[in-house]
């Protein structure tokens, strides 16, 4: 008999979903130990956030098909393990977009019209009418960080209440911002310029505290600033000294970067123009039904042989193809991921070109795997290997595909990624050496023969005496050490392409040094 366990609460409409198929056992609040001594008897799991499921539970089950998380994220499985066993994992991306985007709307309405605190002073028998007046957000400038699925709706229904909508977000291309009727902008201009900011971002190293002491100083005296995405995007105690010191007119704040929030928070120490919620943000009756109705469905289809909407591992591919594609697409990832960090700017297209070895796989999974790179940086874990196609296409990014036939450079062949946006063409290519190791073989058709490393430092460069001694005594004035290095260049004297390996990132003060030395024409440093 097909069973299916659930070990945390869900609607019950999800429940007669699965019904219809196997046989469901409820075990809310399981601990671990009981789970991973259950699980064999389960070809289905469905969960929300309170469970965590291991790779020790993964690896102790023994028929186990789909896991199946009703919400966004899927930070509290081991998605890894669970493709390693052939295990799906699937999610529900969309189903609390409309709720998280009008708690968004609804925080911004509150705060301009002093909601909060007008209803509690009601509620004391006062009248104050003079003491609560508000802004409208009609013809206000509204500025958008981050253009997904709820950070879109939000723009949406910002411009239909008359506001002028601007966004950031590096991975929109001109024509869907306009699509959108959204005007794109640089981060720094649109915290400096905007009457209100809403962020829609996940967080990751990039994104933690991209709100600090240095951006709300910018930021416009009586600007207000909302949060309903995710805790640690903002400096809670640079919020809360701004708040104090009107530096900026007030925020709105749902998520926070320590749930729930400590008694001692200075947030919780703001006496004026703050309102805080214990994340509500997808806390509808809708929104928990759709993502039970969602994550159910897919369970449902998977257990009948039908495939699932969105899964966040490679779908469809047993263990023993995922074991042999392994290098091919840790390839495609790192290559994504290099070149999405020397582009810059808004790209249009991303261009795949296969060759050799390459050609004889499945190429899905290779673009896959190149947009999950490309698009990682940005947006951190919320990329996998089913969304990354979807991620590019909203926002205007176009994949083209093409193999070559010719015999190989390489043994093994190579993969190029090329892409195509604001600042010109720029490409990579990487190939998989005899000994399983991944190389770096041409930056911007620029020939070089280099391992990715962790941390690196990529130059542009005329091919002139004293460039490398000098870049070498700059770094290590700085205290940088140097793991390796490689010059590509096409000819004698021309311009030339610097990869370095380095022990440690890059400071920002040192990248602007670098480009005082002369011939150095560009200084990208570059995470892997």
């Amino acid at each position: 008999m097909t069973k299916v366990l659930i070990t945390d609460p869900i609607d019950q409409t999800g429940i007669d979903i699965l019904s219809q198929v196997a046989q469901v056992d409820q075990r809310i609040g399981i601990s671990n130990t009981e789970l991973a001594s259950i699980i064999h008897d389960y070809d289905a799991l469905m969960i929300r956030s309170g469970t965590q499921v291991t790779g020790d539970i993964i690896n102790s089950s023994k028929k186990l098909r789909i896991i199946g998380r009703a919400g966004v994220g899927v930070d509290n499985v081991d998605v890894k393990a669970a493709t390693q066993k052939g295990v799906l994992v699937v999610n529900s991306p969309g189903g609390n977009t409309i709720a998280a985007a009008e708690h968004t709307i609804a925080m911004m309405l509150a705060l301009s019209r002093n909601i909060p605190i007008a209803n509690s002073s009601t509620f004391l028998g006062k009248w104050e009418r003079k003491n609560f007046v508000g802004n409208e957000l009609f013809k206000k400038k509204l500025g958008v960080v981050g253009l997904g699925k709820i950070g879109t709706h939000v723009a949406k229904v910002a411009h239909a209440l008359g506001m002028d909508v601007y966004g950031y977000d590096p991975f929109v291309s001109s024509e869907r911002a306009q699509q959108l009727q959204v005007k794109l902008s640089e981060l720094k201009t649109l915290f400096e310029e905007s009457d209100y900011v809403t962020l829609h971002l996940p967080r990751t190293s990039e994104t933690e505290n991209i709100v600090d002491v240095n951006v709300l100083k910018s930021m416009k005296n009586n600007a207000k600033l909302i949060n309903c995405a995710r805790g640690g995007l903002i400096d809670e105690e640079a919020l809360a000294e701004a708040l104090n010191n009107s530096l900026i007119g007030g925020a709105a704040i749902d998520v926070f970067a320590k749930e729930p929030l400590d008694s001692n928070s200075p947030l919780l120490k703001v006496d004026k123009n703050l309102i805080l919620t214990p994340h509500l943000g997808a806390s509808t009756r809708e929104a928990q039904e759709n993502v039970s109705v969602d994550v159910a469905e897919q369970i449902r289809d998977v257990l009948l042989g039908l495939s699932a909407r969105t899964a966040v591992n490679i779908p469809g591919l047993s263990p023993d193809i995922m074991d042999s594609l392994k290098p091919h697409l840790q390839l495609a990832e790192t290559m994504g991921l290099l070149i999405s960090q020397l582009s810059g700017g808004q790209i249009q297209k991303l261009e795949l070109r296969l060759q050799g070895e390459f050609v004889q796989h499945p190429s899905q999974p290779l673009i896959i795997a190149s947009l999950k790179g490309f698009l990682s940086k940005a947006l951190g874990d919320r990329i996998n290997y089913v969304n990354a196609s979807l991620e590019a296409e909203s926002r205007g990014i176009s994949v083209v595909e093409s193999k070559d036939e010719a015999r190989p450079e390489f043994a093994s062949g190579s993969l190029q990624l090329t892409t195509f946006g604001d600042n010109g063409e720029h490409s990579v290519a990487g190939s998989i050496f005899a000994d399983g190791e991944l190389r770096i073989i041409s930056i911007d058709q620029y020939p070089v023969n280099v391992s990715p490393s962790r941390f690196m430092l990529i130059t542009r460069h005329r091919d002139m005496p004293g460039i490398i001694g000098k870049l070498g005594s700059l770094l290590g004035d700085h205290n940088v050490n140097i793991a390796s290095m490689q010059v590509g260049r096409k000819i004698v004297r021309g311009e030339a392409v610097m990869v370095l390996s380095i022990d440690d990132p890059i400071p920002t003060n040192l990248l602007e040094l670098i480009l005082e030395v002369d011939g150095i024409t560009s200084s990208d440093p570059v995470t892997l």
